[in-house]
């Protein structure tokens, strides 16, 4: 076989990309690809007696006890998305609408991130609100771009909201702690809440006409919630998972099944629990997490052949070099490929991808790698709303009326998109915002 290290770390370097390139434009599945691609150069530059190295890490990988944490925050979003939670859930929280110019729209983003703080998945909470929250501002005569923008980015917050998925798996990936990057997330995640409805009250105060204020009949309809039965049980399970956490009295794993033990008597108590509910939600669950490992074992099987190339210390030297050895400089660039990379690969194949090489780098230049799981995270937000693959957006049209296009969904989520780089170079410029606890 032609020995690949004879072209040197990097001419391989440009190979491997072209190589993960070409084999994706055919359609191939990332886990597929990364694994063939690990492969080949595991075999093409050490030999075949380099295997068992990489074969070793992805026992590394999907042995960390942590990672027990993913299918329980799955399994807790999949049961969530079948219960009657969230429809009651946003009903009663009809009271944050009533006679507010926008309220409808704020009530939503409130309902958000009371969802994202009890799943961590963007997928199910996308949906959820797509189809509680998008048909009702549509139709009160809302504009149906700051519908359809609200709606999204809404249901996008789960990125950043712990008990974020993509905090935990950025947490395994860099060896950092989960519980300490679930504390310097959520400020941040409640700035970038804050900032949508921010915008959302402002753009209905100067034009009036996007967000007309409910009937008496609307306002009628909410006073009949039961206020109590929708409001106690997603308040109880944010109160044991987060508070258990923060608290120190369970790990995030613990608190992971607490929680998912949480919603399952909150549904039984509501009536709502049944052989199909749990068939359905374990089913989606174990589809979820199948995506994660396999995309998580090629990755880590990749990153594993480039490491032992010498491949760190080659992009840990080029991403310096193009920064003129500024530290805004390297973060800067590490941003841009996040972004670039983010539009066109799933976030768990990014993470796993690029954490490895890029922790480091932070790590050697006397940054906290803490923060820059928070900053990594802000950037996957930017990602999920950004055209042409951003996944909320298929979320939302897969249950959108007909008429909303996908170029139409794209097109609302620009102002969204404006407000999550602002949030990023926020926490960028000033780190104590994610790390003020410390």
């Amino acid at each position: 076989m032609f020995d690949l290290s004879s072209l040197g770390i990097g001419y391989g370097s440009l190979l491997m990309l072209v190589s993960m390139i070409l084999l994706l434009l055919t359609g191939m599945q990332l886990a597929m690809v990364t694994g063939l691609v690990a492969l080949v150069f595991a075999i093409g530059w050490f030999g075949v007696d380099a295997l068992p190295l990489v074969t070793s890490r992805l026992y590394s990988f999907v042995g960390g006890y942590v990672f027990l944490a993913v299918p329980m925050f799955v399994l807790m979003a999949a049961l969530l998305d079948r219960s009657g939670i969230a429809r009651d859930l946003f009903d009663a929280m009809k009271v944050v609408g009533r006679k507010v110019r926008g309220g409808v729209a704020v009530q939503t983003l409130v309902v958000a991130v009371i969802l994202a703080s009890m799943s961590g998945v963007i997928g199910g909470e996308t949906v959820l609100l797509g189809i509680l929250a998008l048909p009702q501002m549509l139709r009160l005569g809302y504009n149906r771009k700051l519908a359809i923008g609200t709606t999204c980015a809404g249901g996008a917050l789960g990125t950043m909201l712990p008990p974020s998925i993509v905090l935990i798996i950025y947490g395994l990936t860099a060896s950092v702690s989960i519980g300490d990057l679930f504390k310097s997330a959520f400020l941040p995640a409640l700035i970038l809440a804050a900032a949508y409805m921010i915008y959302v009250l402002v753009v209905s105060h100067m034009h009036p006409e996007y967000a007309p204020l409910p009937s008496n009949e609307e306002l009628a309809q909410g006073k009949e919630t039961n206020y109590f039965k929708a409001l106690f049980f997603p308040f109880l399970s944010v109160a044991v998972v987060l508070g258990s956490i923060y608290t120190g009295v369970a790990s995030v794993t613990e608190a992971s099944a607490l929680g998912v033990v949480g919603i399952v008597i909150s549904a039984w108590i509501r009536g709502e629990l049944n052989f199909d509910m749990l068939k359905e939600s374990a089913k989606a669950t174990m589809s979820t997490c199948g995506m994660i490992i396999w995309i998580g074992i090629g990755a880590t099987a990749l990153v594993g052949v480039y490491n032992l190339m010498g491949g760190i210390d080659f992009v840990e030297e080029t991403i310096l070099a193009l920064s003129g050895g500024s530290v805004m400089g390297t973060i800067l660039i590490m941003m841009v490929i996040l972004l670039v990379l983010g539009m066109f690969l799933d976030w768990v194949g990014v993470a796993l991808l690029t954490m490895p090489i890029f922790v480091p780098i932070i790590t050697n230049l006397g940054l906290d790698p803490v923060w820059f799981g928070v900053v990594f995270c802000l950037n996957m937000q930017v990602s999920f709303l950004s055209p042409p693959f951003g996944p909320a957006a298929f979320y939302l049209k897969s249950v959108a009326p007909k008429d909303i296009s996908l170029g139409e969904i794209f097109s609302s989520l620009l102002p969204f998109i404006g407000i999550q780089i602002a949030v990023l170079a926020l926490v960028i410029f000033f780190p104590e915002l994610a790390i003020w606890w410390k």
